[in-house]
């Protein structure tokens, strides 16, 4: 077990000390939600008067500001478990090298996935201590969010490795990015799940973003349930089917 997690740690200390010369481009990263928060949490929040959430009446940039830490999440681990393992995997080829050292396949998904979800936990750590410091969530909040983040950083890590695995060139990553768009915008990231029709509804309930959404938003507005147990359960079950099929199929593809 220890000598699996040295392995494991030796590829996130790989990353580490890449991360360390851009680490100023890896920070523009938090700077999109924020965005989208001032611009239409607080912009369309002026216009839209409040939200109504389980029990609670909320000002809208309140319901707004759990999703973006949700996507600040995902965008954080998708945006290095594909474009940067895409890299590596067909066209650095640093896995072939890392296989020839005690790494195994499991190693390097292990390490590679570990590495995404802390960029996302980096930013969502950013994200929520601007929403603190506006008086957007408690400090309360903030602690119960930050491992539900983590979990979606590990969630999306996993998601984002096993699509990459099926990628074959650089514009199927287009393809990734509009996946990412979709999820963004029909995720009750701007509206709650009733405001959709019927069909749209039940798409929207089995996307991954929705789950990671309906628990951040719940643990930042201290709504603590039962339910959230059923969101919880769906992302570690994404997480662990996609961690098993990208672990696959990396060895197929370094192996073979």
């Amino acid at each position: 077990m220890i000598a699996m997690l040295w392995r494991v740690g030796s590829v996130v200390e790989r990353n580490v000390l890449v991360a360390r010369r851009v680490w100023l481009v890896m920070l523009s990263g938090l700077v999109e939600p924020l965005l989208y928060l001032a611009g239409i949490g607080f912009g369309l929040g002026s216009l839209i008067d409040s939200v109504t959430v389980g029990d609670r009446t909320v000002p809208y940039a309140t319901f707004v500001a759990p999703a973006m830490l949700a996507v600040s999440a995902m965008n954080g681990a998708v945006y290095d478990s594909t474009v940067n393992v895409f890299f590596k995997l067909r066209h650095r080829k640093a896995y072939d090298t890392m296989l020839v050292t005690p790494l195994g396949i499991g190693d390097v998904a292990a390490g590679e996935v570990t590495w995404a979800q802390l960029r996302g936990v980096v930013y969502s750590a950013g994200f929520l201590l601007v929403l603190v410091v506006t008086h957007t969530v408690s400090w309360w909040s903030a602690l119960l969010a930050l491992p539900a983040a983590a979990v979606v950083g590990f969630t999306f890590a996993a998601l984002g490795m096993m699509v990459t695995t099926f990628l074959r060139s650089w514009q199927d990553l287009d393809l990734v990015t509009l996946g990412q768009v979709a999820l963004f915008l029909f995720s009750t990231t701007f509206f709650p799940l009733s405001s959709y029709p019927a069909v749209l509804g039940a798409v929207v309930q089995v996307t991954p973003l929705y789950h990671a959404v309906e628990l951040i938003r719940a643990l930042c507005l201290e709504q603590i349930g039962w339910g959230l147990l059923g969101h919880l359960a769906y992302l570690l079950g994404v997480m662990l089917v996609a961690f098993a099929v990208a672990t696959r199929r990396l060895g197929r593809i370094l192996v073979t």
